[in-house]
């Protein structure tokens, strides 16, 4: 079991920055992937963004097109902890924020996807003001 805990949210002006934290804790070595996605209200749960670890490798990141250029998704091991840097934002990014993890490998590709995700935080919410 791995136990997922996001921080970082709260109130930003268009054009600001936040970075959300993910913390994870429990079965941790086992985590292959860990995904951002965000839910507006009366809306779906979307994709943002996705970083697997592919052992020495390194790592491999996705993100959805309406981020892209202004997020950056990034772990350190050591604190077990995933980052989503969000810079440049504008009110169409407010949304409440999940993080996800999966312990499975699969293509790069399906990491859009909240289903291929069983592990899920609690959520938090980032609000952007014009």
């Amino acid at each position: 079991q791995v136990q997922l805990v996001e921080s970082g949210g709260g109130l930003a002006q268009a054009g600001g920055s936040l970075r959300l934290s993910c913390g994870a804790s429990g079965h941790t070595f086992t985590l292959y992937a860990v995904g951002w996605f965000r839910q507006a209200p009366g809306k779906a749960r979307d994709f943002v963004a996705a970083v697997t670890w592919n052992g020495d490798g390194g790592d491999s990141t996705d993100y959805a097109d309406s981020v892209k250029g202004r997020f950056t998704i990034s772990r350190d091991n050591a604190k077990n902890t995933v980052y989503l840097q969000m810079s440049t934002l504008n009110p169409e990014d407010t949304a409440i924020y999940y993080c996800a993890a999966r312990d499975a490998v699969t293509l790069l590709s399906a990491l859009k996807f909240p289903d291929r995700y069983p592990y899920w935080g609690q959520g938090i919410q980032v609000t952007v003001s014009s």
